[in-house]
Protein backbone atom coordinates (compact mmCIF):
# COMPACT_ATOMS: atom_id res chain seq x y z
CA UNK A 1 0.00 0.00 0.00
CA UNK A 2 1.19 3.59 -0.82
CA UNK A 3 2.26 5.10 1.60
CA UNK A 4 0.26 8.75 1.85
CA UNK A 5 2.17 10.42 4.22
CA UNK A 6 5.96 9.95 2.48
CA UNK A 7 7.59 13.01 1.29
CA UNK A 8 10.44 11.58 0.02
CA UNK A 9 11.87 13.66 -3.22
CA UNK A 10 9.59 16.80 -2.51
CA UNK A 11 10.96 20.45 -1.18
CA UNK A 12 9.57 21.89 2.00
CA UNK A 13 9.88 25.32 3.01
CA UNK A 14 9.57 26.04 6.72
CA UNK A 15 9.65 30.08 8.18
CA UNK A 16 9.81 30.64 11.94
CA UNK A 17 11.43 27.43 12.24
CA UNK A 18 14.37 28.44 14.62
CA UNK A 19 12.11 27.33 17.39
CA UNK A 20 8.81 26.26 18.79
CA UNK A 21 6.37 24.92 16.16
CA UNK A 22 8.51 25.66 12.89
CA UNK A 23 11.14 23.27 14.05
CA UNK A 24 9.04 21.08 15.09
CA UNK A 25 7.05 21.23 11.50
CA UNK A 26 10.35 21.01 10.18
CA UNK A 27 11.58 17.92 11.87
CA UNK A 28 8.63 16.39 10.44
CA UNK A 29 8.68 16.78 7.50
CA UNK A 30 12.44 15.44 6.98
CA UNK A 31 11.43 12.78 9.25
CA UNK A 32 9.21 11.73 6.60
CA UNK A 33 11.32 12.37 3.64
CA UNK A 34 11.35 15.90 2.74
CA UNK A 35 14.21 18.15 1.88
CA UNK A 36 13.78 20.96 4.05
CA UNK A 37 14.73 24.81 3.73
CA UNK A 38 14.06 26.08 7.12
CA UNK A 39 14.20 30.06 7.88
CA UNK A 40 13.63 32.52 10.20
CA UNK A 41 15.48 36.20 10.84
CA UNK A 42 18.59 34.97 12.22
CA UNK A 43 21.50 32.34 10.64
CA UNK A 44 22.56 31.55 14.00
CA UNK A 45 19.40 30.22 15.19
CA UNK A 46 19.05 28.09 12.19
CA UNK A 47 22.01 26.30 12.29
CA UNK A 48 21.81 24.12 15.30
CA UNK A 49 18.37 23.34 13.58
CA UNK A 50 19.76 22.19 10.75
CA UNK A 51 22.96 20.48 12.03
CA UNK A 52 20.07 18.46 14.36
CA UNK A 53 17.60 16.85 10.97
CA UNK A 54 21.47 16.30 9.20
CA UNK A 55 22.63 14.29 12.48
CA UNK A 56 19.16 12.06 12.16
CA UNK A 57 19.67 11.61 7.94
CA UNK A 58 17.42 14.27 6.74
CA UNK A 59 18.76 16.92 4.49
CA UNK A 60 18.51 20.22 5.39
CA UNK A 61 19.52 23.74 4.51
CA UNK A 62 19.09 26.82 6.57
CA UNK A 63 18.88 30.62 5.40
CA UNK A 64 17.78 33.59 7.16
CA UNK A 65 15.27 35.28 5.99
CA UNK A 66 13.04 38.21 7.67
CA UNK A 67 9.24 37.59 7.42
CA UNK A 68 8.21 41.41 7.07
CA UNK A 69 11.07 41.64 4.13
CA UNK A 70 9.43 41.14 0.68
CA UNK A 71 13.64 41.03 -0.91
CA UNK A 72 14.56 38.46 1.67
CA UNK A 73 11.90 36.36 1.14
CA UNK A 74 12.10 36.77 -2.91
CA UNK A 75 15.87 35.85 -2.26
CA UNK A 76 15.06 32.91 0.20
CA UNK A 77 12.61 30.99 -2.47
CA UNK A 78 15.62 31.51 -5.41
CA UNK A 79 17.67 29.83 -2.90
CA UNK A 80 15.91 26.97 -2.16
CA UNK A 81 15.08 26.60 -6.57
CA UNK A 82 18.83 27.21 -6.66
CA UNK A 83 19.85 23.95 -4.49
CA UNK A 84 16.94 21.69 -4.95
CA UNK A 85 15.43 22.71 -8.66
CA UNK A 86 11.76 23.02 -7.28
CA UNK A 87 9.44 24.00 -4.46
CA UNK A 88 6.80 21.46 -3.48
CA UNK A 89 5.95 22.54 0.42
CA UNK A 90 5.47 26.08 1.85
CA UNK A 91 4.46 26.11 5.42
CA UNK A 92 4.00 29.98 6.32
CA UNK A 93 4.60 29.84 9.87
CA UNK A 94 6.53 33.01 11.26
CA UNK A 95 4.40 35.53 13.04
CA UNK A 96 4.90 38.39 15.38
CA UNK A 97 2.17 39.66 17.88
CA UNK A 98 4.48 42.73 19.57
CA UNK A 99 1.34 44.20 21.57
CA UNK A 100 -0.21 42.53 24.34
CA UNK A 101 -2.85 45.47 24.90
CA UNK A 102 -6.17 46.90 23.75
CA UNK A 103 -6.73 47.49 19.73
CA UNK A 104 -7.18 51.16 20.29
CA UNK A 105 -4.41 52.12 22.82
CA UNK A 106 -1.53 50.42 19.85
CA UNK A 107 1.05 52.20 17.96
CA UNK A 108 0.52 52.45 14.26
CA UNK A 109 3.97 50.72 14.11
CA UNK A 110 2.80 47.83 16.38
CA UNK A 111 -0.46 47.62 13.77
CA UNK A 112 2.13 47.83 10.54
CA UNK A 113 4.48 45.32 11.56
CA UNK A 114 2.16 42.78 12.70
CA UNK A 115 0.20 42.67 9.43
CA UNK A 116 3.50 42.79 7.24
CA UNK A 117 4.78 39.85 9.08
CA UNK A 118 1.48 37.89 9.59
CA UNK A 119 -0.17 38.53 6.26
CA UNK A 120 2.02 40.06 3.69
CA UNK A 121 4.79 37.77 4.55
CA UNK A 122 2.62 35.07 3.92
CA UNK A 123 1.14 36.61 0.31
CA UNK A 124 4.94 37.89 -0.52
CA UNK A 125 5.91 33.79 -0.06
CA UNK A 126 3.01 32.35 -1.74
CA UNK A 127 3.88 34.71 -5.45
CA UNK A 128 7.02 33.43 -5.18
CA UNK A 129 6.47 29.77 -4.90
CA UNK A 130 3.18 29.50 -6.83
CA UNK A 131 4.96 29.71 -10.47
CA UNK A 132 7.25 27.12 -9.02
CA UNK A 133 3.93 24.91 -8.27
CA UNK A 134 2.32 25.43 -11.63
CA UNK A 135 5.25 24.02 -13.88
CA UNK A 136 5.69 21.27 -11.58
CA UNK A 137 1.74 20.66 -11.67
CA UNK A 138 1.39 21.18 -8.48
CA UNK A 139 2.28 21.35 -4.71
CA UNK A 140 1.01 22.67 -0.69
CA UNK A 141 0.39 25.78 1.08
CA UNK A 142 -0.42 25.49 4.92
CA UNK A 143 -0.49 27.98 6.57
CA UNK A 144 -0.07 28.70 10.39
CA UNK A 145 -3.23 30.62 11.40
CA UNK A 146 -4.67 30.30 15.05
CA UNK A 147 -8.22 29.75 17.17
CA UNK A 148 -7.55 33.53 17.93
CA UNK A 149 -8.40 34.51 14.22
CA UNK A 150 -12.34 32.70 14.84
CA UNK A 151 -12.82 34.62 18.00
CA UNK A 152 -10.38 36.94 19.36
CA UNK A 153 -8.01 36.37 22.04
CA UNK A 154 -7.94 39.39 24.96
CA UNK A 155 -5.59 41.95 24.54
CA UNK A 156 -4.44 40.14 21.58
CA UNK A 157 -6.47 42.15 18.99
CA UNK A 158 -4.18 42.92 16.88
CA UNK A 159 -2.58 39.55 16.57
CA UNK A 160 -6.39 38.32 16.20
CA UNK A 161 -7.29 40.14 13.40
CA UNK A 162 -4.40 39.20 11.50
CA UNK A 163 -4.46 35.50 11.94
CA UNK A 164 -8.54 36.07 10.52
CA UNK A 165 -6.79 37.38 8.10
CA UNK A 166 -4.56 34.53 7.22
CA UNK A 167 -7.71 32.23 7.75
CA UNK A 168 -9.55 34.62 4.78
CA UNK A 169 -6.45 34.51 2.48
CA UNK A 170 -6.19 30.57 2.69
CA UNK A 171 -9.49 30.68 1.63
CA UNK A 172 -9.24 32.96 -1.05
CA UNK A 173 -5.71 31.51 -2.42
CA UNK A 174 -7.31 27.85 -2.37
CA UNK A 175 -10.41 28.84 -5.00
CA UNK A 176 -7.59 30.63 -7.18
CA UNK A 177 -5.29 28.10 -6.94
CA UNK A 178 -7.82 25.22 -7.38
CA UNK A 179 -7.41 24.61 -10.71
CA UNK A 180 -3.24 24.49 -10.59
CA UNK A 181 -3.65 21.26 -8.08
CA UNK A 182 -2.68 23.52 -5.19
CA UNK A 183 -4.47 22.76 -2.22
CA UNK A 184 -3.93 25.85 -0.03
CA UNK A 185 -5.09 25.06 3.75
CA UNK A 186 -5.03 26.59 7.71
CA UNK A 187 -4.09 25.51 10.46
CA UNK A 188 -5.41 27.02 13.74
CA UNK A 189 -3.36 26.17 16.95
CA UNK A 190 -5.05 26.41 20.65
CA UNK A 191 -2.58 27.53 23.57
CA UNK A 192 0.94 25.59 22.42
CA UNK A 193 4.05 25.66 24.80
CA UNK A 194 6.13 27.37 22.75
CA UNK A 195 8.93 30.66 23.58
CA UNK A 196 6.45 32.89 21.76
CA UNK A 197 3.16 32.07 23.97
CA UNK A 198 5.42 32.39 27.16
CA UNK A 199 3.63 35.37 28.69
CA UNK A 200 0.58 33.31 28.76
CA UNK A 201 1.42 30.01 29.92
CA UNK A 202 4.15 31.37 32.48
CA UNK A 203 1.13 33.06 34.25
CA UNK A 204 -0.46 30.77 36.38
CA UNK A 205 -4.23 32.35 36.88
CA UNK A 206 -4.30 32.87 32.46
CA UNK A 207 -2.63 29.04 32.51
CA UNK A 208 -4.91 28.04 34.54
CA UNK A 209 -8.29 29.63 32.98
CA UNK A 210 -7.03 27.64 29.95
CA UNK A 211 -6.45 24.76 31.15
CA UNK A 212 -9.93 25.03 32.91
CA UNK A 213 -11.82 24.93 29.70
CA UNK A 214 -9.97 22.46 27.61
CA UNK A 215 -11.37 19.65 27.21
CA UNK A 216 -8.16 17.95 26.69
CA UNK A 217 -6.91 19.11 29.93
CA UNK A 218 -3.16 20.69 28.98
CA UNK A 219 -1.52 22.80 27.04
CA UNK A 220 -0.62 21.85 23.49
CA UNK A 221 3.47 20.58 22.27
CA UNK A 222 4.76 21.64 18.74
CA UNK A 223 4.63 18.61 18.05
CA UNK A 224 0.69 18.34 18.25
CA UNK A 225 1.18 21.01 15.76
CA UNK A 226 3.52 19.49 13.60
CA UNK A 227 1.29 16.45 12.58
CA UNK A 228 -0.76 18.27 11.70
CA UNK A 229 0.51 19.85 9.19
CA UNK A 230 2.27 16.92 7.89
CA UNK A 231 -1.07 15.33 6.85
CA UNK A 232 -1.51 18.81 4.87
CA UNK A 233 1.74 18.58 3.49
CA UNK A 234 1.22 15.42 1.73
CA UNK A 235 -0.50 13.28 -0.54
CA UNK A 236 -3.40 12.16 2.32
CA UNK A 237 -5.10 16.01 2.08
CA UNK A 238 -5.46 15.88 -2.14
CA UNK A 239 -8.45 16.80 -1.42
CA UNK A 240 -9.08 19.00 1.26
CA UNK A 241 -8.23 22.76 0.26
CA UNK A 242 -9.37 25.98 1.53
CA UNK A 243 -10.11 24.31 4.73
CA UNK A 244 -9.08 25.78 8.75
CA UNK A 245 -8.03 22.70 11.20
CA UNK A 246 -8.01 23.16 14.44
CA UNK A 247 -5.67 21.67 17.29
CA UNK A 248 -6.84 23.39 20.06
CA UNK A 249 -7.85 19.95 22.72
CA UNK A 250 -11.44 20.97 22.32
CA UNK A 251 -11.21 24.54 23.66
CA UNK A 252 -13.25 25.67 20.49
CA UNK A 253 -16.28 23.09 20.89
CA UNK A 254 -19.81 24.74 21.19
CA UNK A 255 -21.41 24.03 24.54
CA UNK A 256 -24.12 25.04 25.94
Amino acid sequence: MTNLFDLTGKVAVITGASRGIGQAIAEQLAEAGAKVVISSRKQDGLDPIADGIRAKGGEALAVAAHNGSKEALQALIKSTVDAYGRVDILVNNAATNPHFGTMLEAEDSMWQKTIEVNIMGNIWLTQAVVPHMRQQGGGKIVNIASINGLRPGRMQGIYSMTKAGVISLTQTLALELAGDNIQVNAVAPGLVKTKFARAIWENDVLLEAIINRTPAGRMGEPEDIAGMVLFLASPASNFATGQVFVVDGGVTIPTI
